[in-house]
């Protein structure tokens, strides 16, 4: 008999905002995504490990990690801005 288990990560993207790049100082839409990492046993995910929160610029690709402080400050900042937020 054996076993299967990992580990996967599930991203959701949170919103959607358009300012200047760190990276590549252009201005382009960034994208906010928490992605949480589960423990799967047999494919089937069990229990979360972990949730980080990231920024990802869409026109160099430049992925920099968020605090969840931040990450709660931008959903502030894009909803005091009129941009529509996930739950």
């Amino acid at each position: 008999m054996f076993l299967l288990f990992g580990t996967r990560a599930v991203a959701a993207l949170l919103f959607v905002v358009t300012f200047v790049c760190g990276h590549c100082g252009v201005a382009a839409p960034q994208q906010i995504v928490r992605e949480r990492q589960k423990v799967t046993l047999f494919f089937i995910p069990l229990f979360s490990l972990g949730t980080s929160y990231l920024i990802e610029c869409s026109n160099c690709g430049m992925v920099t990690g968020l605090s969840r402080q931040q990450a709660e400050h931008s959903m502030q900042w894009a909803d005091a801005q009129g941009i529509p937020v996930a739950p």
